[in-house]
């Protein structure tokens, strides 16, 4: 398959190595200069683009860049593709570090703001594992304890894709829903990086409680910020889960 991923931090980074570990044609566009990007697309064993470029000729689109940086794209650069090319948000929002963006604060769900502003629909998915999972933590079919991701999103053709590029990648699948369903799978809800199962997911998915999850993100956050050391993937795991038990 082939594959353009916007942004190369830990997100976008992590699904390219794995990728390009499975055999796909992956390209990659960050904000660097031409020479640091072709240094990051090399050590990725992908291929540097231009921002225009990284979305042409293309299956498959990865946006994995800060929130408001969606906002800043150029209005036509997805409005062109063909509209089986498919474009996946695997972003979050998070106020202290994206500045506040009314609709969002008004209670508009993260991804139907990310499809507006890109013209065209998008599917969610990749938001509710850490990086490091994404790395490391994919597993084969079949494997207890198997952690499942959710895709939520309003095309079931693409979402079949993506669930089978997700399987391959070592994960299980879980529908999210609708693309406005997507707002049970951000940060503070039961489904935000607390590494489940494919039935604990779509349990988690079904408890989030409208209007509640802002408040229990921006705690969670707070008190990372507060910490002398960023914590392991392994304590944010345990934080989150304790946090939808009530237990923190």
């Amino acid at each position: 398959m082939k594959i353009g991923i916007i942004g190369t931090g830990p997100v976008g980074g992590s699904l390219t190595k794995n990728l390009v570990a499975l055999g796909h044609q992956v390209k990659v566009t960050n904000t660097r200069q031409p020479a640091e990007l072709a240094r990051k697309a090399e050590e990725l064993g992908a291929s540097p683009a231009t921002l225009q470029d990284v979305v042409q000729d293309v299956d498959l689109v990865f946006i994995s860049v800060p929130f408001k940086a969606i906002g800043e794209f150029p209005k036509d650069l997805f409005r062109s593709l063909p509209t089986e090319v498919v474009v996946v948000d695997t972003g979050n929002y998070y106020p202290f570090r994206d500045e506040k963006i009314d609709a969002v604060e008004q209670g508009q769900t993260e991804s139907v703001w990310v499809a507006e502003q890109l013209g065209r629909p998008v599917l969610k998915a990749f938001n509710n594992l850490l990086a490091e999972t994404i790395a490391s933590g994919g597993t084969a079919p079949g494997t207890p304890g198997r952690i499942a991701l959710s895709i939520a999103g309003d095309d079931q053709r693409a979402k079949q894709l993506l669930a089978d590029l997700s399987n391959d990648l070592g994960f299980d699948v879980v529908d999210g829903g609708s693309l406005a369903d997507s707002w049970r799978q951000q940060p503070g809800t039961p489904a935000y990086c607390t590494e489940l199962t494919a039935p604990e997911l779509t349990q988690a998915l079904a408890n989030a409680v409208p209007g509640k999850a802002p408040q229990i993100r921006d705690e969670i956050i707070g008190e990372m910020l507060q910490r002398e050391a960023w914590p392991t993937r392994e304590e944010v795991v345990a934080n989150n889960r304790a946090r939808q038990r009530g237990d923190a």
